[in-house]
C-alpha cells in the first residue's frame, strides 16, 4: 500500500514544483524592519502634546539643514508685553541648549546651542525690540548662531517679521538679524545676513 503511495507523491511534489512552490520551505526572516525615515517624526513627542504654555518652534539641526519642532513656554498670565518677550527668549534658548528627545535623536536631531546663554531686554538708548545675550552673537558657532536667530526672529520674543536684534553682554554695536531660506538650508556655510542698528 506504502509502494502505490510513492507514485502519487512524487507526482505532486513534482507539481508543486513547477508552479514555484516549494513545500518543504517555511519562510522565517523578511529581513530587518524598515529604519526610520532621516529627519521625520512619526508623531508630536508626548509632552508637547500635553503641556501647557505658549505654542513655539524651536529649529534643531538634522543632517546639514534646520528643520523645526515643536514645543511650549510657559509664560505667567498677565505678564507685561515686554517681560513676556524676555521670559519667551529666555525659554527658548533654555530648550535650544537642551539634548533633543530620545525620538528626536532617533531621527537624527542634534543642537549647537551651549548651554548657560542668558538673554535680557535693551538697555536704556537700545531699540525697544533689542534681545542681548550673556554670549555675544559672533562669538557663536555658525550653527549655533543660525539656530538661535531663526528661532528667536520665528517666535513672540520678536517683532514678527522674520529679523530680531541682538547684542552681547557688553557695548559692541547691535545686529539686526535674519533668518533666510538659505540659512536654513545651509546654516553651516551661510551666515544670516544682519545689518548694523542704531540705538533709539
Amino acid at each position: 500500500m506504502n509502494v502505490r503511495r510513492l507514485p502519487a507523491l512524487a507526482g505532486l511534489a513534482l507539481l508543486l514544483t513547477g508552479c514555484g512552490i516549494r513545500p518543504t520551505e517555511v519562510p522565517t526572516d523578511f529581513g530587518a524592519a524598515p529604519s526610520r525615515v532621516p529627519c521625520s517624526l512619526a508623531q508630536p513627542e508626548l509632552s508637547a502634546q500635553v503641556s501647557r504654555g505658549v505654542p513655539v518652534q524651536l529649529f534643531l539641526l538634522c543632517g546639514s539643514s534646520l528643520v523645526t519642532v515643536d514645543r511650549t513656554v510657559r509664560v505667567p498670565e498677565g505678564t507685561a508685553d515686554a517681560r513676556r518677550r524676555i521670559i519667551v527668549a529666555q525659554g527658548l534658548l533654555d530648550q535650544l541648549a537642551a539634548p533633543p528627545s530620545a525620538s528626536e535623536k532617533a531621527a537624527g536631531y542634534t543642537t549647537h546651542v551651549p548651554g548657560g546663554v542668558s538673554v535680557t531686554g535693551p538697555r536704556p538708548r537700545d531699540p525697544e525690540d533689542t534681545l542681548r545675550l550673556s554670549t555675544a552673537p559672533a562669538a557663536m558657532t555658525p550653527y549655533a548662531l543660525a539656530q538661535v536667530v531663526c528661532t528667536l526672529s520665528d517666535s513672540a520674543a520678536a517683532e514678527g517679521d522674520g529679523s530680531v536684534v541682538l547684542g552681547g553682554p557688553d557695548g559692541t554695536q547691535l545686529r539686526r538679524y535674519a533668518c533666510t531660506d538659505e540659512v536654513r538650508s545651509r546654516p553651516g556655510t551661510t551666515k544670516p545676513p544682519s545689518s548694523g542698528v542704531t540705538g533709539g
